[in-house]
């Protein structure tokens, strides 16, 4: 019998399974709190941002509650049906992301050599939408849509355009908004819009390395900014965990005190 191809699912979904079945075997049972983002993330081996895309999956499911201030909670799963598991339909956020910093990097680099005064004018009015709108909200989602569109737009590739607009609804969906919820406000937004300017401006000075350079920031920030005080804010007995400054996973401390049950690491590597 020939050997058949074996798909290699992404790492958070493999910790969202490894925690669902934790908690349908009674492990952690319904009102219970499991163990801190970071301390999951020193059991299994793999990175904290890992550790939350697999928690706000089974957030989205309906299986967890994350509680600012206080920590992470089984909870009882509402309606009779059990929902369709996230971790096992949507891509996870950091992957997106990445692959948006990967791509459009070098998009706003050519853009920088072809942009016409035209496609400056269409990145110029989404900015100025941008400006004037409440963020976060869907108006906001709408013009930043716009703004990597424009800049595709500008090489004249219809499916460089199709492409950066399908990566960019892929976070109009429950699990990203669910993620932003933790992160975005009026502040995150107003960095992200100098942000934008950073690439607009290199752009119109047709400078391709700098255009290339500002378009990899904004989105390499853009991952920071989710990255950044999650672990802190949920951390049981941190209550003013978002006004204290990120640790890299690397320089986090230990936890003092060891969960009754680790989870299993499995065939997880660190990301």
């Amino acid at each position: 019998m020939p050997l058949e191809a074996v798909e290699a699912r992404r790492l958070y979904r493999q910790v969202a399974d490894q925690l669902r079945s934790l908690i349908d075997s009674g492990e952690y049972a319904v009102g219970s709190r499991l163990p801190t983002e970071r301390e999951l993330a020193e059991q299994l081996k793999i990175s904290r941002p890992t550790v939350r895309e697999a928690l706000i999956a089974l957030e989205v499911e309906g299986r967890l509650r994350i509680r600012v201030g206080s920590g992470i909670y089984v909870i009882e799963p509402a309606g009779a049906a059990a929902p369709v598991p996230v971790a096992a339909v949507i891509e996870g956020p950091f992957e997106l992301l990445r692959a948006r910093e990967f791509l459009e990097s070098a998009i706003a680099e050519q853009a920088a050599r072809v942009a016409t005064k035209d496609d400056i004018a269409r990145i110029d009015a989404s900015l100025v939408a941008m400006e004037n709108v409440a963020h976060p909200g869907e108006a906001s989602m709408i013009h930043d849509r716009a703004f990597h569109v424009a800049i595709a737009g500008s090489l004249g590739n219809a499916v460089l355009v199709r492409v950066v607009g399908e990566l960019f609804d892929q976070r109009l969906n429950p699990y990203f908004a669910q993620l932003a919820h933790y992160f975005e406000n009026p502040d995150t937004w107003r960095t992200a819009l100098d942000e934008h300017h950073a690439v607009r401006d290199a752009i119109v000075a047709r400078d391709p390395e700098a255009a290339r350079d500002a378009m990899r920031n904004h989105l390499a920030r853009s991952q920071e900014r989710f990255a950044q005080n999650f672990g802190a804010e949920i951390a049981a007995g941190s209550p003013s965990g978002r006004g204290r400054a990120a640790r890299s996973p690397e320089k986090s401390p230990r936890a003092k005190r060891t969960p009754k049950k680790q989870a299993k690491s499995g065939t997880a590597r660190r990301r």
